[in-house]
């Protein structure tokens, strides 16, 4: 399909998009209509939505085990998620809560220590700043080999080295390519408030809106298996891991530059969000809004492949009690299993308590897709397999 990434989006979505925006947090779901899955649905919602599957949550794990997932009140996550698809917007899945607590603590960890740590993996900073990695990992766990070169020398020490285990304000800064232009930053700023996000995989050119022609990093295997295991039909090669705080927004837009019309996965973490999605017919958009939690996730496939979407508001205040402290904050599994890394065991430890509470003001989003269509690919009329244990 040929789309131009660049397009604008219709005006009656900008226009929806800008009221959400301005909604104050107690009158999201009354007056703008935002389907919230923890409130009982209207009639019309619940015309719309329809349960058309489900997945088991013990399929789509980082560390297997027999013991049931708890939420914050000691209460044992359901084995089946629910997946919804609007009648309105065919091919756009709502899986609320799909993943358990402790998977995404375990992702997040996997996420902004082992992969923010990678040299390899471009962020927002590289443009303008020297990341400096030397700080955090030495050379003897990643070569000095090209970019693209998806070599590891040392992988358990891999999962070992994080930007959070430097203090905010310790002396370690980014230095600015051109002074003359930019500041140099602290780790705190860095963390706190100038990391908006990084790419795994394909390392997405945000200003020719394209992927380079390079050989890219090997998109990580644990974070891929995880997302295969839920949504079968696409092959995780691209992702990128945005880091809202409130007041953040994402414009609406549509993902065209991959040459793949396999879906598109998000994943949520963090404080709460709404979500608008459309698709333009060219008279009047159908859309949706959806507030996301921590856990939800999102599968655009079909006719919603390429429809519009972005992020009108985050909603403050509201991550989860036991999500909050994070990177402070232990598994929540008691013993370590024995599929789980030395990374994820650093959960709660003493190197990362200056940084407790980073995680009550932020949203993370795992948006991952498929750049190429392969053998690999295996598109099936059966989307969601895993409800079967």
């Amino acid at each position: 399909m040929d789309l131009d990434a660049r397009q604008p989006p219709p005006k009656d979505l900008r226009e929806i998009f800008k009221k959400l925006q301005r909604s104050s947090s107690t009158d999201l779901s009354e007056v703008n209509n935002v389907v919230d899955f923890n409130r009982n649905q209207s009639e019309a919602e619940r015309e719309d939505l329809r349960v058309v599957s489900s997945i088991n949550r013990s399929r789509v794990r980082l560390c297997p085990s027999p013991q049931l997932d708890k939420d914050s009140r000691g209460i044992a996550t359901p084995e089946m998620a629910d997946v919804f698809e609007p009648a309105s917007l065919p091919g756009l899945y709502l899986i609320p809560g799909l993943l358990s607590p402790d998977t995404q603590v375990t992702l997040l960890s996997r996420l902004l220590h082992r992969d923010l740590a990678d040299p390899r993996h471009f962020t927002n900073l590289h443009k303008h700043y020297k990341v400096p990695y030397d700080q955090i990992t030495p050379s003897a766990v990643y070569g000095e080999s090209p970019r693209g070169s998806s070599t590891v020398i040392d992988a358990d020490a891999a999962m070992s080295y994080s930007f959070f285990s430097i203090a905010p304000s310790a002396s370690c800064v980014l230095q600015p390519h051109d002074s003359a232009v930019h500041k140099q930053l602290t780790v705190g700023q860095f963390l706190n408030k100038k990391l908006r996000w990084i790419t795994l995989g394909g390392q997405y050119d945000w200003t020719r809106k394209e992927y380079p022609k390079e050989r890219p990093p090997t998109f990580p295997p644990d974070v891929s298996d995880l997302v295969r295991n839920a949504f079968p039909d696409m092959k995780p090669e691209a992702a990128i891991v945005n880091v809202y705080s409130p007041g953040d927004t994402l414009s609406l837009h549509r993902d065209v530059s991959e040459a793949s019309g396999q879906g598109l996965v998000s994943i949520s973490i963090g404080c709460e969000a709404i979500f608008l999605v459309g698709i333009d017919d060219g008279i009047k958009s159908k859309y949706l809004a959806v507030r996301l939690r921590s856990g939800d996730a999102v599968y655009m496939s079909g006719a919603s492949r390429y429809a519009w979407h972005g992020i009108p508001r985050i909603i403050p205040n509201s991550c989860p009690s036991w999500l909050a402290a994070w990177p402070a904050v232990p598994s929540l599994h008691a013993t370590a299993d024995q599929h789980c890394s030395s990374a994820d065991n650093l959960n709660g430890s003493s190197a990362f308590e200056h940084w407790r509470d980073w995680m009550a003001s932020k949203r993370i989003n795992l948006n991952v897709r498929q750049m190429f269509d392969s053998a690999q690919s295996n598109p099936t009329s059966e989307l969601f397999p895993c409800n079967n244990t």
